[in-house]
């Protein structure tokens, strides 16, 4: 356990809505229970509702009830949480309710963490608010949540009223991805074993694979989701991340910026896909009607306040290439999409087979060694690796295993902690290396807008898939074309 010599303010904007219910105060929680939340600090919920403190203070507890396993909630634990929290109802659009935060952070010689779980259109209004009350100081750290804006160039102007009031190394940008443990693991399998560092190129390398399924469908959100889709959702956000810790050249140390500087230049090195790539290097579907866990679900397009003729994407596969000198040659396949078979977060790395092979023929496809990385659900790292098969029939037959790490019993963990957690800490205490730079997200708007347009060019509808698939079969065939399959197809 880290030594904990921090005190804070935390203010958090929007302490009703969904994020902060299920996410925020559930890590806030299990802070206090791992004795990381400093006797001293406080935490001001704020949101537009109007209610009594004890009234708040009775709903966070039987929220905490719902959202924290059984068997880790302690009431002791709430309470002490309870004694740190205070509630007021603001407007975050009327500058003149911020007196009351103002006296609330009056002779506090502490850092200020803002957390702004709110929507990204009024970032700026509130650190307008909180800049005209003199609530910002030099140790003000404001949090932020990605996606941030829908294009480059509306996330540009969200960075830019940020930047009036707030220096960049005071802003934090969260995706939540890069706090669960195995992406952090990525830094370390490959920085810190040999064995990985110099085969990590390609010269070893076949391709990349990069999977974030999801088995549930748009869960309430139509009209949200259909202004987004799955491109800007999550291909901005998550998987870009994802590919730039794979890609990246080694930092020269694990400060934030050495770190953020070499995704950075993965993400200049990315090749635009461009209209004529279309049908080499990009898929979109759309479900339609199918199944999941067993029982019938309507299509996109039936959901709940659906409309009619949308052609927003919810899968999405790619085919993306790093023009550099470590990367020439090698594929990143990528996708992503909703009402798959199973909820699955993997990377797949796939090392190139020995330059001679002397076994059966008929065994060749056993050749390649992989290296799975599982992001979600039990997050672990697996070597393929093929040996000897056992008895005395066999001869010099093949088989495949895996050499397996699972975090939870290697280490003997009792829980993982959530990437929540592990990002308030790290904000708590000023580190911004898990976070990302506003260069990095406008890079990424830039290659994703792209992408947009050429798609947009074609005027090609996203093609359908039945709900309880792995999408589209055009993105098989995409991956097939270059000789390979994705990894669940392998057999």
């Amino acid at each position: 356990m880290e030594v904990n010599n921090t005190v804070s303010d935390l203010v958090l904007f929007g302490a009703l809505g969904d994020l902060a219910q299920r996410k925020l105060w559930p890590a806030l929680y299990q802070l206090q229970r791992a004795e990381l939340l400093a006797a001293e600090s406080r935490i001001l919920a704020l949101a537009r509702e109007a209610m009594a403190p004890e009234t708040f203070a009775t709903q966070l507890a039987e929220r905490l009830a719902e959202e924290v396993n059984p068997s880790e909630l302690d009431d002791g634990v709430v309470q002490r949480l309870l004694a740190k929290v205070e509630y007021q109802a603001l407007d975050f659009t009327e500058a003149e309710g911020y007196t009351a935060l103002k006296r609330w952070r009056e002779q506090r010689p502490v850092p200020l963490i803002v957390y702004m779980a709110t929507q990204p259109t009024i970032y700026g209004l509130i650190g307008e608010g909180l800049h005209q009350a003199q609530c910002v100081g030099s140790d003000t750290r404001v949090v932020i949540e990605k996606p941030i804006g829908h294009d480059l160039a509306s996330s540009r102007e969200i960075n830019d009223q940020l930047a009036h009031y707030f220096d960049e190394s005071q802003i934090f940008r969260i995706d939540h991805y890069l706090g669960k443990e195995t992406v952090q693991n990525l830094i370390a399998l490959r920085f810190a074993n040999n064995l990985f560092a110099s085969q990590w190129n390609q010269n070893h390398i076949s391709h990349v694979e990069i999977t974030v399924a999801e088995e549930v469908g748009i869960e309430g959100r139509w009209g949200y989701f259909d202004e987004a889709g799955q491109m800007r959702d999550m291909v901005q956000n998550h998987l870009l991340q994802l590919l730039c810790l794979i890609a990246m050249d080694p930092p020269a140390d694990l400060s934030a910026d050495s770190i953020r500087d070499e995704k950075v230049k993965v993400l200049k090195a990315l090749r635009a896909i461009t209209p004529d790539m279309m049908d080499t290097h990009l898929v979109r579907g759309q479900y339609g009607a199918g199944t999941a866990n067993g029982r019938p679900v309507p299509g996109y397009l039936e959901e709940e306040g659906a409309a009619g003729g949308s052609r927003t994407e919810t899968f999405v596969a790619l085919k993306a290439e790093i023009e550099n000198w470590r990367w020439a040659g090698v594929p990143f396949y990528m996708r992503t999409g909703k009402r798959l078979p199973k909820k699955l977060s993997e990377i797949v790395i796939h090392f190139k087979a020995a330059p001679h092979y002397i076994f059966a023929p008929d065994q060749k496809h056993l050749a390649n060694n992989k290296l799975m990385i599982r992001l979600q659900p039990d997050e672990g790292i697996s070597l393929l690796v093929s040996t000897k098969d056992q008895g005395l029939d066999k001869g010099m037959r093949l088989r495949q295993g895996p050499l397996h790490l699972n975090f939870s019993e290697a280490f003997d963990a009792s829980r993982i902690p959530d990437a929540y957690e592990r990002l308030l800490w790290e904000i708590m205490k000023g580190n911004q290396y898990l976070f990302v730079r506003r260069d990095e997200v406008e890079l990424a708007w830039r290659w994703v807008d792209r992408v947009i347009e050429s798609w947009e060019e074609s005027g090609e509808a996203p093609k359908r898939y039945a709900a309880g698939t792995w999408g589209p079969a055009a993105s098989i065939a995409m991956i097939t074309r270059d000789g390979w399959s994705w990894h669940e197809e392998d057999g």
